[in-house]
């Protein structure tokens, strides 16, 4: 059998083995993670302008820390072959990551957008949404309303007499935007997360009830401005459903504030003259649009309320924010006479 004798590397190819080791051990060391400043943040967000080359993005990392050569960085972008694919942008980067995580993210462009957070609670007119937002400094209050006003509903309808068309189809939730989102951006947002609450499934509810989508949403709107304590959803959706049916007028003191355009913490006997197509005490049925943004509970109060044959509520005015429910206008007038006691005895 032959055998291959083997070849031992001179001094020369043994200096030149010693020197790549250790140059490739350098590399190693100089490409590791670089640890945050003791004193220092996590995170450090590099600007890195049009046309801005290898050598000026790694001189920029290696300035802020992030790297522990600019010249071994580019190196080892060359090495890759992405020196031509690093993008322009704001990132966000910290410290610890890899050369390579970092390299990735110049090369995939993952730019960082800064964002806020503003939360729309349940009940909320579209003014007061407008408001809300602009408080945030998400958008200028007037721009959202006329955009508001100009705009229509996806799900639901525009009636003669509607105030705002888009009253009660911003869905109130916590959202997060993008920094400079535009209003437009954030009103299809709001309307499109209602799309998402009431799903299909839903309108079909609606259907086997005979309710249209707008219907469902001026409902649950009367019974988010009503109802404090929730267990009473299903109750008062129970009374408006009982008295559409029997043609009774709905009655509510939340139409007449919305018809007024003032909170008032107490409906007086004269409000309730208000000539306005949102006052259920004049006008049957009910009002030609939401008064506000009703959450998700109040949507499924309207479409599964209780079973019962109650005909009037009334609050209870204990400091409980509950009400006493009737099915006679007799029981209903000693509901009265006792929420008068309850006020007189606190």
């Amino acid at each position: 059998m032959l055998r291959t004798p083997l070849r031992f590397l001179g001094g020369a190819g043994l200096l030149l083995a010693v020197a790549i080791g250790f140059f490739a051990l350098q590399l190693n060391t100089l490409l590791a993670p670089v640890d945050r400043p003791a004193q220092g943040e996590e995170q450090v967000l590099l600007a890195v302008a049009p046309g801005t080359s290898t050598a000026g993005i790694a001189a920029a990392l290696e300035e802020a820390g992030l790297v522990r050569s600019g010249l071994v960085f580019r190196y080892y972008v060359r090495r890759r072959g992405v020196d031509q694919k690093l993008q322009a942008g704001n990132y966000l980067l910290r410290y610890g990551m890899t050369t390579d995580e970092i390299i990735n993210e110049l090369v995939a462009g993952n730019v960082y957008r800064p964002t806020f957070t503003v939360t729309i609670p349940e009940g909320l007119t579209l003014e007061q949404i407008a408001a809300r937002l602009a408080e945030v400094g998400a958008v200028d209050y007037d721009e959202f309303m006329n955009l508001a006003k100009s705009a229509s509903p996806a799900l639901g309808e525009i009636l003669p007499g509607q105030r705002h068309a888009m009253e009660g189809y911003l869905y109130p939730d916590t959202y997060q935007f993008e920094v400079g989102a535009t209003a437009q951006t954030i009103l299809r947002r709001l309307e499109a997360r209602l799309l998402e609450v009431f799903s299909p499934e839903l309108r079909q509810r609606a259907e086997e009830l005979g309710l249209t989508t707008h219907q469902v949403i001026t409902l649950a709107s009367l019974i988010e401005k009503e109802v404090s304590v929730p267990e009473e959803r299903e109750l008062v959706s129970a009374v408006l459903h009982n008295r559409i049916k029997k043609k009774m007028p709905l009655q509510i003191d939340a139409t007449v504030i919305y018809a007024l355009g003032e909170h008032k913490p107490v409906v007086l006997l004269r409000d309730l003259e208000v000539d306005s197509p949102y006052n259920t005490y004049r006008v049957d049925g009910l009002p030609p649009g939401p008064i506000a943004a009703p959450g998700r509970a109040s949507i499924l109060a309207v479409l599964y309320p209780a079973d019962v044959d109650y005909l009037y509520y009334r609050a209870r005015e204990d400091g409980t924010g509950g009400h006493y429910f009737a099915r006679t206008f007799s029981e209903h007038q000693d509901n009265i006479r006792k929420a008068q006691q309850n006020r007189g005895s606190r």
